[in-house]
């Protein structure tokens, strides 16, 4: 049998420590002197320690600590246990990277929002684009039905998006029950599926205007630009696009009055005084 002095030098736990692992009822002493209270440990006991410390050092709280040695008789049976933790930690590393590349995706998003609505003149321009790599969904309904396309979008092509969600219209006037459109996104890569359909849409010159402000005021901007159109005497192939610069995020709705929605009008090839 050890004093607790001679147990402590030998575990390199400190005795105030052993006292108050023996008041957590996580490392009884052996023996218990009547009288002096004086604590023995028998060398059965020095193992026990050592695992304590070392679970102590990797963060495993006296809770846990406590569980694991009541659920597990030797070395082996702890081993085991801890190659298990060490799946779930595993586990639970790589979701935190998942996580961390959402969040920095979402930052990287709302900065390069921010400097496009600084840089935006509100005005009808002409520019140039190029072919685009999309994945899209089909719908019928309300505009705002959109979100369950973009969602199914982001649960197959998650890390191969690469660009702003966007909304391709097909009809060529403004549906409030019955709209004809895709839910669409940007990617790298990727293979169609009985949902969605990867495609690329065709470059080419544009009319394009930035609408800052809520959607349900987007009607103020297509007559801008249908007016610009008519102006300049431009055929429109369909679809148009609507791309989402700034709207609401996957944490924050934000302020519908800061959205920022850029409207595209493809000008057709074959356009007069194009």
């Amino acid at each position: 049998m050890f004093s607790i002095g001679e147990f402590s030098k030998m575990t390199g736990l400190t005795v105030k420590t052993l006292r108050f692992y023996h008041e957590q009822g996580l490392l009884a002493p052996t023996h218990v002197e009547a009288g002096s209270g004086y604590r023995f440990y028998s060398e059965s006991k020095i193992e026990t320690a050592r695992v304590i410390a070392t679970l102590r050092d990797l963060d495993f709280s006296l809770a846990d600590i406590k569980q694991i040695l009541r659920n597990h008789n030797d070395d082996a049976e702890i081993v085991s246990f801890l190659e298990s933790q060490k799946d779930e930690i595993r586990e639970r590393m790589r979701k935190d990277r998942e996580v961390l590349r959402l969040l920095e995706k979402t930052i990287h998003h709302e900065k390069d929002a921010t400097t496009q609505m600084q840089q935006a003149t509100y005005q009808v321009e002409r520019k140039s684009i190029a072919p685009l790599l999309v994945a899209s969904v089909r719908m019928k309904g309300k505009y705002s039905d959109c979100g369950s396309g973009f969602s199914k979008i982001g649960r197959k092509f998650g890390r191969y998006i690469s660009g702003k969600p966007m909304m391709l219209h097909h009809d060529n006037e403004y549906r409030a029950e019955d709209a004809n459109f895709d839910a669409a996104m940007p990617i790298k890569r990727g293979e169609s599926t009985d949902e969605i359909a990867v495609q690329e849409l065709p470059g080419g010159d544009c009319l394009s205007l930035m609408h800052l402000g809520p959607y349900d005021e987007l009607g103020r901007s297509y007559e801008k630009i249908l007016k610009q159109a008519k102006a300049d005497n431009l055929q429109i192939d369909m679809p148009t696009r609507e791309i989402y610069h700034k709207g609401p995020g996957m944490i924050f709705k934000g302020n519908p009055k800061r959205y920022l929605t850029e409207i595209q009008f493809m000008i057709a090839s074959d356009t007069e005084n194009a």
